[in-house]
């Protein structure tokens, strides 16, 4: 199965607000909050669709906990996970488990969730979260995204 290129790179940061102004200034990234996205995990999201970013900070009063804790106490703000673009969720995940990777956890929104939440921009938006990061140095994360067909 062929891989369709990097959708987004993850970066964790510890101070979202500040990390957004460093990145719209360095690449000029518009970014988006999709925080809700990311409250399951104690974490706030933004990501930036135009320049292939998205950032995670811990919430306030999460610090310790969050999903992004660990990561930026071992190797301080950086790359967390790389999420490919794939045409089939399914086979992709199947295909990494066949190899020994197992899926940490996915998503896979709804239509209205795609468009109350992220701007009605896709018509398919679905993801898995593989465990790589010993191997790869990364979390690997296989993504069908499919913009919205243009009326």
């Amino acid at each position: 199965m062929a891989v369709n290129g990097v959708n987004r790179i993850m970066i964790a940061v510890h101070d979202l607000e500040s990390a957004k102004r460093k990145y719209h200034d360095l690449l000029g990234a518009t970014f988006v909050d999709a925080h809700w996205t990311g409250e399951p995990f104690g974490i706030s999201v933004s990501i930036a669709w135009d320049a292939g970013i998205e950032l995670c900070a811990p919430l306030p009063g999460r610090e310790d906990s969050s999903a992004v804790t660990g990561f930026l106490a071992a190797h301080g703000e950086g790359v967390m996970s790389v999420f490919f673009n794939v045409p089939d969720g399914e086979r992709a995940r199947d295909r990494a488990i066949r190899h020994g990777y197992n899926s940490l956890h996915s998503l896979d929104y709804t239509q209205a969730e795609i468009d109350q939440h992220l701007g009605g921009l896709f018509e398919r938006y679905q993801e898995f979260n593989l465990d790589t990061a010993e191997r790869c140095g990364f979390t690997v994360s296989l993504a069908r995204i499919e913009a919205k067909k243009q009326a």
